[in-house]
């Protein structure tokens, strides 16, 4: 009697509304997990449309064209003989699920539609969902009459049930109910489920990887029995980034497990259990067992088919292994550069084009991109034929094939220093030194003549010339002076993103990058429409601090020794005039708050949900050893004024690399007004009232 079973979850880069890409994809996943003898094979959460469609979920055609492939997946003799459940939107009554379908030899067996859905962060589920509420029950779906055709099947059931084989049991969620307080696989295990499969479409955060594996093996550790958690990878179409890391748990312990970046379309993992051990871990459990006993059963869908056969005593299980997690520095080496590598090589552009200033922003933006070169000629010396075929697209040459990532990056990088009179040799000189390290196509150009020429138009129109505070100008003037730099440098940004590679003889457009960091956007500190303004920008989710570990870490990394004088010097915009050579300027004076702590004001402000009156009851007693009361009052009430002026540069905000819990990306993530009463009266009469009492109380000790 067979007792051990292989199977396999899968992570695929799909794509929203790409159908006929999704179905290879799907259809080069249950190959490989052919190939590599799993008998079940389970994917990722709406692998058939894509997790991104969003609004278009709306839309009848989303349905009819995933009916339409799983048509061509019941079809293909690929699908034959193996257990397989992917993920697709379904309508039943008029009422739209996220749904698992499983199917087995062109018949369909289940339906089993999402129970919880997920409304937090950057999802909005139940815009497009319901959740299915019946719990353990079942009902008839009648299929659509393509399907039919295929499967001579007039009804299939749909709800909350479970696949009963002839020697296990296959249940499931649906990637929130495995996060939820309420997760499935506690009553599906004590009803004998013993593989529990969830497709999921979890994205990533710095330092949040062990999330899922901690659930995982919690999923398993309780209860017993393996745990099947099939990820999505890649950008989908969205500021988010799908992170991979599919893994199979037993008994508490994963087994086996997927990577977190990589280029690869297709990712199989599999894993072989021994079924017994499901069984002799659950029954040493008493407690368990006993609840086991009185459990309300689910309904179950009998299959003639098995996952074990008596030839699996040849069969070597999969032992636990030890789960090894990235560094934050790691992280932001591969993860923006892979969402990078999904926007080029499916936007149909030629490369990138980068204002590289010598500061850590654009420089750690430049260095992002050299990883994404080396990650790119890396997996090609893998033999990763996608990759290959990607890369030649993008260069217009079908026989290139990279060699070396600097040689890539002068082809698909074009970099800009943009000087004007304010600008510091020290600047020019790091921009450059690191254009020449990594490879990138790099030039400078001075915006001067092009600034006088807006300051002569306005004093034509009004006959008044602005001037800097520094020569005697007003603070409006002044700011205005400053604002003309940050938007010509735009405004020459698109020019050459969309002419250099004409320049240079070659056919193709650049995307532009953009380079403000999340503190940045959280402060407002960038002017609306500067060069802030991008196409994409791979370091919008990311804090100033989190990028200068980066950079410290790819100066090792990649041998790059312009980094250490780019994170030795203060940052600075350079948008005031120098004072004999040297700057005048810079970023956190301008702010009027560190760096460090806009991070705290931004992770209080989002992440832990504080008005300005919580926020200062938090930070009086964090920072008691360095600021009074009224200092901290003063701090704070300063974030929260600068804030709010600023809030509307927010609607604008470039496409960012989410990354961050704390991202004011209002576009997605972070949903709140973008006109505020600015002087915050009554919240700041509540910390004015708190200092005073406070200040009071120290005083008498």
């Amino acid at each position: 009697m067979g007792r051990k079973a292989t199977v396999a979850v899968c992570t695929l880069n799909q794509w929203a509304l790409d159908f006929e890409g999704n179905l290879n994809r799907i259809l080069q996943s249950i190959q490989e997990a052919k190939e590599l003898g799993a008998l079940y094979r389970s994917g990722p959460e709406l692998e058939i449309c894509g997790y991104s469609c969003e609004d278009h979920f709306l839309e009848p055609d989303t349905f009819l064209h995933s009916w339409q492939v799983l048509a061509e997946l019941l079809n293909s003799r690929t699908c034959q003989d193996i257990l397989i459940d992917v993920g697709m939107p379904v309508q039943h009554r008029n009422v739209s699920y996220n749904c698992r379908v499983v199917f087995l030899n062109k018949k369909v067996l289940l339906i089993r539609p999402k129970m919880l859905l997920c409304e937090d962060g950057n999802y909005r589920e139940s815009r497009w969902f319901s959740c299915w509420t019946k719990e353990r029950q079942i009902e008839e779906y009648y299929l659509p009459r393509m399907i039919s055709a295929i499967t001579n099947q007039t009804t299939v059931p749909i709800g909350d049930g479970v696949i009963a084989t002839r020697d296990t049991c296959v249940g499931f969620e649906i990637c929130e109910e495995l996060w939820n307080p309420q997760s499935r696989h506690i009553p599906l295990g004590l009803d004998g489920v013993e593989i529990i499969s969830n497709g999921s479409g979890s994205y990533m955060e710095l330092r949040k990887a062990y999330v899922t594996v901690d659930l995982v093996k919690s999923a398993t550790f309780k209860s017993g029995g393996a745990y099947l958690f099939s990820n999505l990878r890649g950008c989908d179409g969205q500021r988010i980034y799908f992170n991979g890391c599919s893994c199979v748990a037993l008994n508490g312990s994963i087994v086996s497990r997927g990577r977190q970046f990589a280029l690869p379309d297709v990712e199989v993992v599999t894993a072989t259990i021994d079924l017994e051990d499901i069984r002799s871990y659950r029954n040493q459990i008493r407690s368990r067992s006993h609840l086991a006993a009185s459990n309300k059963p689910f309904p179950r869908i009998n299959v003639d088919f098995a996952l074990t056969n008596d030839a699996d005593m040849y069969l070597t299980t999969n032992p636990p292994i030890e789960v090894e997690y990235l560094t934050p520095e790691q992280e932001i080496e591969q993860g923006p550069a892979c969402w990078l590598w999904d926007y080029l090589r499916r936007s149909g552009q030629g490369g990138f084009f980068l204002p590289l200033s010598g500061g850590v922003d654009s420089s750690s933006t430049a260095c992002i991109v050299f990883s994404m070169c080396t990650m790119v000629v890396d997996a090609v010396q893998r033999g990763e034929s996608q990759v290959l075929y990607d890369v030649r697209n993008i260069v217009h040459d079908p026989d290139y094939t990279p060699v070396d990532p600097k040689e890539l990056c002068n082809r698909i990088l074009v970099t800009c220093y943009m000087a004007t009179e304010n600008s510091s040799q020290e600047t020019t000189d790091r921009a450059s030194q690191l254009a020449n390290e990594i490879g990138s196509y790099h030039f400078p150009i001075v915006i001067d003549t092009a600034v006088s020429a807006v300051i002569r138009i306005f004093t034509v129109a009004t006959g008044f010339v602005p001037k800097f505070k520094s020569v005697g100008g007003s603070p409006r003037e002044n700011l205005a002076m400053q604002n003309i730099q940050a938007r010509l440098r735009m405004v020459l940004a698109y020019l050459f993103a969309q002419l250099m590679l004409w320049a240079r003889g070659k056919p193709g457009c650049l995307l532009v990058l953009g380079s403000s960091n999340v503190d940045e956007a959280l402060r407002g500190y960038m002017t609306k429409y500067d060069c802030s303004s991008a196409d994409v920008n791979p370091i919008g989710g990311i804090s100033k601090t989190d990028l200068k570990s980066f950079l410290r870490y790819a100066a090792n990394r990649f041998s790059l020794p312009a980094l250490s004088g780019i994170l030795e010097a203060p940052p600075t915009a350079e948008l005031e005039p120098l004072m004999e050579g040297k700057i005048t300027q810079t970023d956190e004076e301008d702010m009027g708050m560190t760096y460090a702590e806009l991070s705290e004001f931004g992770r209080l402000r989002k992440t832990d949900n504080c008005g300005p009156y919580s926020m200062y009851q938090k930070l009086v007693h964090k920072w008691s050893d360095r600021c009074t009361p009224d200092e901290v009052a003063q701090k704070v009430k300063h974030f929260f004024r600068c804030y709010a002026i600023n809030r509307h540069k927010m609607t604008v905000l470039t496409p960012s690399y989410h990354a961050e819990t704390y991202s004011p990306d209002d576009n997605r993530f972070d949903h709140r007004p973008f006109l505020y009463p600015v002087m915050w009266n009554w919240q700041f009469k509540a910390i004015d009232d708190s200092v005073a009492t406070m200040t009071k109380m120290l005083k008498n000790q």
